[in-house]
């Protein structure tokens, strides 16, 4: 278990971006934590060592990140795992079988794959609920029920939950509180301070933000909830190596900057794909027609550079996504270099097809990651691809 320390910095949040975690190395006093690339360590005898056993339980590189956002979610204790999925599956293994679980219904695909292909074949129950109205969160809620999931905003539809509405209901009645934060970033959203218990990102996405390591994050300010946690993460053994800790925690030095750049991209873009006569809706909670948009407005500092647009037609979206020069066609998000993907086919392939069709996940629709390139170079590649 890694949890700050009274030493860590304390400062604004792009000051803990840079330092948070960080010590300086004992031997040469290196700025950057090093890669200890190594899978055991020296011990002076029995019961006598550093701090340090086994690379499985700890690792200095890996601490050094759990720390970093652990700080930059304003909780205790971080956990990194080899995946935002691996992280996923620790929370699902809080529970027991006979337990209910209620999620948003627009959830990444991956996630509800292991809720409904895995987990419920061992015995855990999941209603999928629209999370935009707080009220089904709380009809959902069974006498079964350990655990509420949601994913703000989520992906690829852009809906919002109500974080601090969803916390009272959870807190009155004694129910675990995990949020995804992988959109947002703890840049410009902190679950913690709206009634959260626990917080997940894939690291894989903008606290890496470069497209090379996969990763994923829990933290929590609960001591009884990060005791598990951490049992489970030794026990399972989902780590990451310290050369994906290492490039994540290089990533985050830079994740103010880089959330400010996709954040301008993201309002611009958006702006630009609302007047374009071939594009029928745009789903981004910075644009003042988004219904959501005064939620978006309360509890985030920033929308960031997700965007969703519908098209109308399978046909055109599949020639807008093979059109593009910039925007390259490939899974993921999040990365300094801009995205555009096919979520029917791609990400969310795996939902029940009644399901998409229900949260209004059509195959005409098309998710942008603006990354950090001139806005103008961006609208032009879609200018371009949206020509044919």
């Amino acid at each position: 278990m890694t949890e700050l320390r009274q030493d860590d910095v304390q400062g604004g949040f792009a000051t803990r971006a840079v330092h948070a975690g960080h010590t300086p190395d004992p031997l040469s006093g290196a700025v950057m934590t090093p890669i200890y690339q190594t899978s055991t360590y020296i011990q002076e005898g029995l019961g006598r060592h550093k701090g340090y056993e086994y690379a499985r339980t700890q690792n200095p590189t890996r601490a050094a990140l759990e720390r970093c956002v652990a700080s930059l979610e304003g909780a205790q204790h971080g956990f990194a795992f080899a995946s935002g999925l691996a992280a996923l599956d620790s929370i699902l293994k809080l529970l027991v079988a006979g337990d209910h679980v209620v999620a948003g219904e627009n959830l990444y695909g991956g996630s509800h794959r292991l809720m409904e292909q895995v987990y419920q074949g061992l015995g855990l129950r999941f209603s999928f609920v629209d999370m935009r109205d707080p009220e089904r969160v709380a009809a959902a809620v069974t006498p079964a029920t350990r655990l509420v999931y949601a994913e703000t905003p989520t992906n690829p539809m852009m809906f919002l939950a109500d974080l601090a509405a969803i916390g009272h209901i959870t807190q009155a009645r004694g129910l675990l509180f995990a949020v995804d934060n992988t959109f947002a970033t703890p840049c410009f959203q902190r679950p913690l301070e709206h009634g959260a218990d626990i917080v997940l990102h894939s690291s894989t996405k903008y606290l890496n933000g470069h497209s090379d390591m996969v990763g994923g994050i829990l933290v929590t300010s609960r001591d009884d909830l990060a005791e598990r946690i951490g049992f489970l993460q030794n026990a399972a053994g989902a780590v990451p190596g310290p050369m994906d800790c290492w490039l994540c925690l290089r990533g985050i030095k830079t994740l103010p900057l880089r959330m400010r750049q996709h954040n301008l991209a993201g309002r611009e873009v958006a702006a630009w794909l609302v007047q374009h006569p071939k594009v029928q809706k745009v789903y981004y909670p910075g644009l003042p027609n988004h219904p959501q948009h005064a939620l978006a407005r309360r509890q985030m500092q920033g929308f960031g550079g997700m965007i969703s647009l519908e098209l109308g037609d399978v046909a055109v979206a599949r020639r807008v996504v093979e059109r593009t020069r910039i925007f390259a066609l490939a899974e993921s998000l999040g990365g300094v270099e801009s995205l555009i993907g096919h979520p029917a086919s791609m990400t969310h392939a795996a939902v029940p097809i009644a399901l998409r069709q229900a949260m209004g996940l059509t195959d005409s629709l098309v998710r942008l990651s603006c990354g950090v390139e001139d806005p103008d170079d961006l609208i032009a590649d879609l200018a371009h691809a949206l020509e044919g």
